[in-house]
């Protein structure tokens, strides 16, 4: 994978999303950064897959109803439907950030994924707990208690992401990077 970013398919992909995002950012310019404008947009893209991955699969897939992965071990429906959102959006998350939003990271691709992962294993940990809080002891419903929450640790991982993960600085990130 080290010529991927010669790859004609890769590039045209990759300046397609971002020539879609661009194409909304003028109006914002003025507040923001084009990169924490591309990861508001990738991130809400994310959070809506999340969302709507969590909700067919809570509702639909396992039809509220608690999954026994082996004998005497259950796990109820709204925390695996988070793992199954997650199986997705990880992957997506990491692609999106690594090749639209922080192009200009300098660090190479196995160390940002393990820095991503690490943030997603704290991101997961916290997410799984607050899912506990709200939907088991304050019987908030789980759809709107995974929105609560997405909105929370999306809010936390942008700037964790920015600093640890893809390594950019407050400098790159005033200049435009070319799509």
């Amino acid at each position: 994978m080290s010529g991927y970013r010669e790859n004609r398919y890769f590039l045209k992909t990759r300046n397609t999303i971002c020539n879609i995002i661009d194409f909304f950012y003028p109006p914002f310019s003025r507040m923001m950064p084009v990169t924490t404008f591309r990861y508001l947009a990738i991130g809400g893209s994310n959070f809506v897959l999340d969302i709507l991955i969590y909700f067919i699969s809570y509702n639909f897939i396992l039809q509220k109803q608690e999954v026994m992965v082996s004998p005497g071990i259950v796990i109820s429906s709204h925390i695996f439907a988070l793992i199954i959102s997650f199986c997705i959006c990880i992957p997506y998350g990491f692609l999106m950030s690594k090749f639209v939003v922080f192009q200009s990271s300098n660090l190479k691709g196995r160390i940002q994924l393990f820095r991503y992962l690490v943030i997603v294993g704290v991101n997961s940990a916290l997410t799984y707990a607050l899912l506990k809080l709200l939907v088991e002891v304050l019987h908030i419903f789980p759809t709107v208690s995974r929105i609560i929450i997405a909105v929370i640790v999306a809010a936390l991982s942008f700037f964790v992401n920015q600093r640890f993960s893809f390594g950019t600085s407050d400098n790159e990130q005033k200049t435009r990077p070319s799509a």
